[in-house]
């Protein structure tokens, strides 16, 4: 796995995650016959809170970010997305793995919604999140905060 590493998101990445968002849903929307390149580009900025998003650096370029937002009682985990030639090389399952732990030390839930079909799910299944509803675009998903000792693979 490369090195890799999360800074605190500012203003001025809205552009460039934007652009990543457009490009890594646009396989799932089209499928679900939904893509719209603008619309997916302008809700990511109408939504963008720096405050609670990371960008996600490799060998110091941006390759991806994640946001946590507070909810009422939980966090939601959004705006998830890492660059197409990084996924499957474990940067994601580390990432996720980090904001989990914070969670978990916290007692905090996690929620988030993901689209149908999408292979994301997987991962988001493998780190304990349960169905909660769905619909024929999203399937919204919980984790409970664990318990359970942490250990390294």
């Amino acid at each position: 796995m490369a090195e890799w590493s999360i800074r605190p998101a500012s203003t001025a990445d809205v552009a460039a995650v934007a652009e990543l968002r457009a490009e890594v849903l646009r396989a799932d929307l089209e499928r679900l016959g939904r893509y719209d390149g603008q619309r997916v580009r302008q809700r990511l900025r109408d939504g963008f809170a720096p405050a609670y998003t990371w960008v996600v650096e490799v060998g110091g370029v941006f390759a991806g970010c994640v946001a946590l937002r507070p909810g009422t009682d939980a966090h939601w985990l959004e705006h998830f997305y890492l660059a197409p030639q990084l996924q499957g090389s474990g940067i994601g399952t580390a990432v996720l793995r980090t904001l989990l732990d914070r969670c978990d030390r916290d007692g905090t839930p996690v929620r988030l919604n993901v689209l149908q079909g999408s292979p994301a799910r997987r991962l988001y299944e493998r780190h304990g999140f349960t169905l909660e509803t769905e619909d024929p675009v999203d399937v919204f998903m919980v984790r409970a905060p664990s318990d359970e000792p942490k250990v390294s693979m």
